[in-house]
């Protein structure tokens, strides 16, 4: 895995998988599959309501990492 998607899916440490942030990217990535697969197999993927469901997903998560940062182990050499 290269060190920049790494350092983007992991806590502080950089080492302790962060589920948050592992559950952003999923949604990203979701995102793109459903609106590929509807545009070509002509289905009926709503960006819009996507949109906002995945909002306030990401957005209760980006709370949670805030409200976390403080309990997340040091990194190395760190006190």
């Amino acid at each position: 895995m290269t060190p920049f998607i790494k350092h983007g899916l992991t806590g502080i440490d950089g080492e302790s998988w962060d589920l948050g942030r592992v559950l952003w990217a999923l949604i990203g990535v979701a995102f793109v599959v459903f609106a590929a697969w509807s545009l070509l197999h002509g289905g009926a993927f709503d960006p819009q309501n996507f949109g906002v469901g995945a909002g306030s997903i990401l957005g209760g998560g980006g709370a949670g990492v805030g409200f976390k940062a403080r309990t997340e182990p040091p990194k190395e050499g760190e006190v």
